[in-house]
């Protein structure tokens, strides 16, 4: 009796080397080709996707005291997947316009006409880009990776770059 329960435990082990051997690679090779997938599809849905942003961006009200009048959408994309929950996530270069609402705390200062860098944010999540309508001012998307290290790690396949479209 002690010999076939020292056998199923050498059984059980053997099998948590091997799976655990051979699944790091496999979870690899399976989120390489998730993440080639997703860059596929953003390229294809990127402009319904800006639009959406838009929308969604202008709806939230912030900036304080701004309104939203248009973005100006650049070619640079940087691509991330969260440490912690695995969503991959798409950082892409726009000059955003704003105007200030009549009445509001904006309205003389000066500087609501400057155009805006920013960095906007889409998710992917269930096989389908979307996004919250996030802004991350000031920066770039190479920039924004770096300054969110702790939750996002880069991706790059060559593709962390695309032409307009």
């Amino acid at each position: 009796m002690p010999r076939l329960i020292i056998l199923t435990i050498l059984a059980v082990a053997a099998l948590v080397v091997i799976y655990l051997r051979f699944s790091s690679p496999m979870l690899r090779r399976r989120r390489q080709a998730e993440f080639l997938r997703a860059v596929s599809e953003f390229r294809i849905r990127r402009e319904q996707l800006e639009a959406k942003f838009m929308t969604l961006a202008s709806s939230l009200g912030k900036p304080r005291g701004l309104r939203w009048l248009e973005c100006d959408w650049l070619p640079s994309v940087a691509f991330g997947r969260d440490k912690q929950t695995g969503l991959l996530t798409a950082f892409v270069s726009v000059n955003i316009h704003f105007e200030a609402i009549e009445g509001g705390d904006m309205e003389d200062v000066a500087a609501v006409d400057t155009i805006r860098d920013a960095c906007a944010m889409f998710h992917y999540q269930n096989g389908r880009w979307g996004t919250g309508g996030r802004a991350l001012f000031n920066m770039h998307p190479e920039a924004a990776l770096q300054r969110l290290s702790n939750q996002y790690q880069p991706l790059d396949a060559g593709t962390s770059s695309e032409s307009a479209g």
